[in-house]
């Protein structure tokens, strides 16, 4: 099984990066079209910008990810998890603390790795494409932040779930479920309040009449906005972006100040009526159930193979601790649901497409939505051309270019 399991992480590492490279092959051939959709907007010199942009990101990502699936590899199947395992156990003799050690060691560890990619995304990358806006000193800030909060964060939840796999080891799939479920809602309602405001400074919406707007196509489509906010995106980077926050009926809407610059109140309101028709068509409900269900599922199976101490043999090991073998099930949740990413990504295409056209019935406005896409591909240097088969397997959203069609054709 050593080898089966190794050959299927090769394999899918291979698949992946074949994608990888006939995207970016298909993007240096057909890079500097203009597509009919553009023609106005874009000109070959931007173009090219976009395609250079995207080489750039995806050359990074390649060889983060690389770097990342070589250290896990060798990590897994190089003998170094349970020297690991054995390290940790060390330390202490308690379940939880030993847990807490275990995971918060490897977080940490990713953490380092990370780093050196993120100041090259952002002060060479973004920095080199006009996007870049961050301080030296608001990146550590932000990093802190973030690490210190990850930190409180995972240790409350790793705590809580382990203190119940101690006490009920023959059910604790049920009660770390309904734990982690409980977790999340908590986390949908600490985010907007605690969480987001030490990152971004929130504040109501400057431009004259558009929350007034915004409040009535909020009406309109049956939703109650508690309030409307813009926030000081620019002062990271000239990317932009709107989002609502809440649970219930009630929503917050909050508008990077970057995407009020960019955009009219007619583009802005389609932009929102896009994220609605989310909302109408149930599809987060609908995505935060199916997540639930998979949740369960997949615990479920995690107490019966833990049980059956199958796991430490499928990467060499004799033996494994609890936490232990949870990495090895989630490298084995990797492998089977990679074969399902094209379904996935299917399904969350099908749902942008009908927020598209709910957008376009309760505005009435389908050009709106259309020149909003228009804008937020040519400022955000989006690649127009990515590969159908690579588009197929990996994105979440319609290539942009057809979404746009499809808004002017009224399909």
């Amino acid at each position: 099984m050593f080898w089966i399991l190794l050959s299927a992480f090769i394999l899918v590492l291979c698949a992946e990066y074949a994608l990888d490279a006939l995207n970016l092959r298909h993007l240096r051939h057909h890079g500097q079209e203009v597509p009919a959709e553009f023609v106005g907007q874009i000109d070959a010199e931007l173009l090219s910008r976009s395609s250079a942009y995207t080489l750039a990101r995806n050359r990074l990502g390649l060889c983060e990810s690389l770097l990342g699936n070589l250290l896990l590899g060798i990590f897994l199947f190089g003998g170094l998890l349970g020297l690991y395992d054995r390290w940790i156990a060390g330390f202490s003799d308690a379940f939880i603390l030993s847990g807490l050690l275990f995971f918060l060691g490897l977080g940490l560890a990713r953490g380092l790795l990370d780093v050196p990619f993120s100041l090259y995304r952002h002060f060479v990358i973004e920095e080199r494409f006009g996007f870049n806006t961050l301080t030296w000193r608001l990146w550590l800030s932000d990093l802190l932040k973030g690490t210190l909060i990850s930190l409180v964060l995972s240790g409350l939840l790793l705590s809580g779930a382990l203190w119940l796999v101690q006490a009920d080891p023959q059910h604790w799939w049920l009660w770390v479920w309904a734990f982690l479920a409980l977790f999340s809602l908590f986390l949908m309602y600490l985010s907007p309040y605690v969480i987001e405001p030490l990152f971004f400074k929130f504040e109501p919406i400057r431009a004259e009449g558009l929350e007034e707007r915004i409040r009535a196509l909020m009406e309109k489509a049956g939703l109650r906005v508690s309030r409307v906010f813009q926030v000081d995106a620019s002062r990271r980077s000239r990317h932009s972006n709107a989002y609502f926050t809440g649970i219930g009926r009630v929503k917050r809407i909050v508008l990077f100040d970057t995407l009020l610059a960019q955009m009219d109140h007619d583009e802005i309101l389609a932009v929102l009526a896009h994220e609605v028709g989310h909302w109408k068509k149930r599809h987060v409900l609908k995505r935060l159930l199916w997540a639930q269900v998979m949740i369960l599922g997949g615990l479920f199976i995690a107490q019966r193979l833990i049980a059956a101490e199958v796991l430490p043999g499928l990467i060499g090991l004799e033996q494994a601790s609890f936490f232990a073998q949870l990495l090895i099930l989630s490298l084995l949740a990797t492998l089977v649901g990679f074969p399902l990413t094209p379904l996935s990504s299917w399904l969350s295409r099908r749902d942008e497409y009908q927020a598209d056209g709910f957008a376009r019935e309760l505005t009435g406005a389908p050009q709106a939505l259309a020149t909003a896409l228009v804008k937020l591909s040519r400022d955000n240097l989006a690649n127009l051309h990515p590969h159908p088969w690579y588009a197929a397997f990996h994105y979440s959203h319609p290539p942009v270019v057809e979404r746009i069609r499809k808004l002017r054709a009224g399909i």
